[in-house]
């Protein structure tokens, strides 16, 4: 019999089951509200202003959610100790931060370097001071790893090759790029670390390892990869945003929010890092590498 320990405690489960519905609602509406408004092109780059179709967007991620579910191993996440105050207010405060963090990089305009000098406070200094502040409180202890089980290590294979092959290759493959024609390869290799190291380590470890998994512990599963999704897809308007906030809203939320699902599920069913920051990574780099072939 497994021990009740080892699932979420799901202290809250009427409020979790609101952010889900008005979550899904949210996602939902935002497609419909676009598809009324023939605006289905969504911006894939903060680096132009080209776009593509939305669901050209959803279809790897939705085949990276299918396999997940039937690929073992079909267990739920690690529950350790109880979602007790520490662990409520170490919630909160990481969906504050992030919330400002949305807010302020789209009042600023999303510009370098206010863009880096937000996301390195509001995703990483708040939260280690955050810590440090805890760091005698065993909430943040204990939660993240699952128990032993050598497909949880192999499984994740199978989601995350489908999804590099659907966003790579054939009719959904993110148009190319030619800024690796245009900068040496000095350069070029810099800017995939830098790009790597702020944007898919530090926004995975925040939103999905930080973030997500202490919202499972209070809401559950579902509720918390769907707030986690939301929140991140959110602050890509900062940067990707053409001055219409509902229209901003929603390409975000068609986009980011359903790669958001995908990545939230692939950490949530397994917990691990390295699915998450190969699929972050591919997404932002993919439009250089496949200028590269």
């Amino acid at each position: 019999m497994r021990n009740k320990t080892s699932r979420p405690s799901l202290h809250h489960p009427a409020l979790g089951l609101g952010i889900l519905v008005t979550g899904i609602a949210l996602i939902a509406g935002s497609a419909l509200w676009l598809v009324l408004n023939g605006n289905t092109g969504i911006r894939y780059s903060a680096d132009h202003t080209d776009t593509m179709p939305m669901w050209h967007r959803w279809i790897p991620a939705l085949a990276g959610l299918v396999l997940i579910r039937l690929l073992p191993p079909k267990t739920t996440p690690a529950g350790g100790a109880p979602a007790g105050r520490g662990l409520h207010l170490q919630a909160i405060v990481l969906l504050t931060s992030a919330t400002l963090f949305a807010v302020a990089l789209w009042l600023s305009g999303g510009g370098e370097p206010v863009h880096t000098l937000l996301k390195l406070s509001f995703l990483l200094a708040v939260p280690a001071l955050l810590f440090w502040l805890s760091r005698r409180d065993s909430a943040g202890r204990g939660f993240i790893h699952e128990g032993p089980a050598a497909w949880r290590h192999y499984g994740p294979i199978v989601p995350v090759v489908a999804w590099l092959a659907l966003t790579y290759t054939g009719p959904l493959a993110v148009p190319p790029s030619n800024y690796a024609a245009t900068v040496d390869p000095v350069t070029l290799l810099v800017t995939f670390a830098v790009v790597f190291v702020v944007n898919s380590l530090l926004e995975e470890v925040f939103y999905r390892r930080w973030l997500q998994t202490r919202w499972e512990h209070i809401l559950g599963r579902w509720p918390a990869i769907v707030l986690a999704s939301l929140l991140w897809a959110a602050w890509h308007v900062g940067i990707q945003g053409t001055g219409d906030l509902p229209a901003d809203l929603s390409s975000a939320f068609v986009n980011q929010g359903v790669q958001g699902l995908f990545l939230g599920y692939l950490w949530s069913r397994y917990r691990l890092m390295w699915p998450i920051l190969v699929v972050h990574g591919a997404m932002n780099a993919a439009p250089i590498l496949l200028g590269m072939l």
